[in-house]
């Protein structure tokens, strides 16, 4: 797919990772003390964001001295994301531990959360804010540094022990490993693979929705792949499982990291060999074939039930490409 790369998160921004560096102590001494050296704080996976005078949403990433407080006392766990193209080192630290006032934790567990959280320690325009709430309004750059952040923090979060012999484990690698310091087993940041499926029969494409979402939200299907499983097969076993729909001719898009909370999404084409739909309720809660027209309508925000997949995730990225016929 031509435009397999212009998916958000999809990279574009020339960040250099600089894994040589991660074991080079001095090195990242000397990077986190440059003038250059920027932090961006995290708060329970939201990235803190800069809100202009006049902006409704908040409108790129906003960064930190590496001496603020808030990053200096926590430079021993600081995650090292990598160098700009400028050669400025960026690092990430995780602040969850800060309690804000009156936080209202219905919002934090929305589908959307639309809450903002601003620490009294940084400026008033800086507030925390849901990634997927202003992932379009980043720039490639700043779209990569905060996804790996959010992924790699959350791994950091769920494998605080070691899975060998249950010891706590300690950060190591510039946050890119964990070590065991009881039984020396060392443990690496997982990625879990999905495939998201663009099925087509003729000239619609299915479409479902899962139980929660926002009423009229539908996507394309989705499942993770399983041990031991190819994509294609995945694309195959999960339509069927979620739909009865089997499919035959399968190929690969593009993919998108998708940092909610560290998978990899495999975008792939299907070709469905019916149009029976049998639902399987514990798996999803409606599908349904929609034509190539109505979807335009959907998109131009203008049909009475459906609305467009989420802008910024893989599922619209697709849809809008099948759209214009650049698939491939």
């Amino acid at each position: 797919m031509k435009r397999a790369e212009q998916v958000t998160f999809g990279g574009g921004g020339g960040l250099d990772r600089a894994a040589h560096l991660r074991t080079d102590a001095a090195a990242l001494d000397a990077a986190w003390t440059s003038p250059q050296a920027q932090v961006l704080l995290m708060w329970r996976g939201k990235p803190l964001a800069r809100r202009a005078e006049d902006a409704n949403l908040p409108c790129g990433l906003a960064w930190t001295a590496p001496d603020h407080p808030l990053a200096a006392s926590r430079r021993d766990t600081a995650l090292f994301l990598g160098l700009t193209p400028g050669g400025a080192p960026c690092f990430a630290c995780d602040i969850s531990g800060w309690q804000p006032e009156g936080l209202d934790p219905d919002a934090l567990n929305s589908f959307a959360d639309a809450s903002e959280q601003q620490h009294p320690d940084l400026p008033p325009a800086h507030v925390f804010a849901e990634l997927r709430r202003v992932m379009t309004r980043l720039t490639p750059l700043e779209a990569e540094l905060a996804s790996t952040a959010k992924a790699m923090l959350a791994w950091h979060r769920s494998h605080r022990f070691c899975a060998c012999c249950g010891a706590p484990s300690d950060v190591a690698q510039a946050g890119w490993q964990r070590i065991c310091p009881a039984c020396k087993a060392p443990h690496f940041p997982r990625t879990d693979p999905v495939v998201i499926m663009l099925i087509t029969h003729g000239d619609s494409v299915l479409m479902g929705r899962s139980p929660g979402w926002p009423e009229g939200m539908y996507s394309l299907l989705a499942g993770f792949v399983e041990p031991g499983e190819t994509l294609e097969a995945a694309v195959r076993r999960e339509v069927l499982e979620e739909t009865g729909v089997k499919v035959g001719r399968v190929s690969y898009l593009s993919s998108q990291p998708w940092a909610f909370p560290m998978s990899l999404m495999f975008g792939c084409a299907g070709e469905a060999l019916s149009r029976g739909i049998t639902i399987d309720p514990s798996e999803i809660e409606d599908a349904l074939w929609v034509s190539r027209q109505e979807m335009m309508t959907v998109f131009a925000g203008e049909h009475p039930v459906l609305k467009p997949a989420r802008e910024g995730a893989i599922a619209h990225f697709l849809l809008k490409n099948w759209l214009a016929d650049t698939l491939d």
